[in-house]
């Protein structure tokens, strides 16, 4: 069940972003470096997100379509948002009516798919979408246990990856809380070896 919720996200990129890679880039401090992953934390951040129903891949390219047409001038006034990276996407859990005992399972959630806004921007000045299943968000500063890797956007390299950083985090003895979020920086053009992708996973 896992797998099926954090399978790797494919987007057609191609369509909409220029060939070189984003500039802007979410700024955060490494607090530690272990061998396997490091512990970063990141300041509060401006995001654009947009909720659509799974499997992953099909979440992921409606999702990035979505935020994509809004940053292109899909909103009040025609304004174009300079594209950043990583491009984000987590599980978006289902809603249950509370029970007991407690107890959550994968079923018809859906994905969030998040697009990080430019640091220039303030909620009061980022201009309002078209499309009302966008919606902008300042998100609480965070800590992430993270790891990096390169090569292909497979279901297999990421399961590999995540396997790697959670088995990681357990022997050095930190907690993670909530799901894995995948992020990709690199265009489909760029070579698989030199792709970067990574894992966090969140630190309470």
């Amino acid at each position: 069940m896992r797998r099926m919720l954090t399978t790797a996200l494919t987007i057609g990129l191609a369509t909409v972003v220029p060939p070189a890679r984003a500039i802007e880039e979410p700024a955060y401090t490494v607090q530690r470096q272990y061998a396997d992953f490091e512990l970063r934390a990141y300041p509060p951040v401006l995001v654009a997100e947009v909720t659509v129903a799974g499997p992953a891949d099909d979440a992921g390219n409606q999702g990035f379509r979505i935020l994509a047409g809004y940053i292109f001038g899909k909103n009040k006034g025609e304004r174009e948002i300079a594209m950043t990276a990583p491009v984000t996407q987590t599980p978006e859990p289902t809603k249950i009516a509370m029970t007991a005992p407690v107890t959550q399972a994968a079923a018809d959630g859906g994905y969030t798919v998040q697009f990080t806004m430019p640091a220039t921007f303030t909620l009061t000045t980022l201009p309002e979408p078209l499309d009302a299943r966008i919606r902008l968000k300042e998100i609480p500063g965070k800590r992430y246990a993270v790891i990096r890797y390169s090569g292909f956007w497979s279901d297999a390299n990421y399961t590999t990856h995540l396997d790697k950083l959670e088995r990681a985090v357990t022997a050095a003895g930190v907690q993670t809380q909530g799901a894995p979020v995948y992020a990709r920086y690199d265009a489909p053009w760029v070579p698989w070896f030199a792709r970067r992708n990574e894992i966090w996973l969140p630190v309470p």
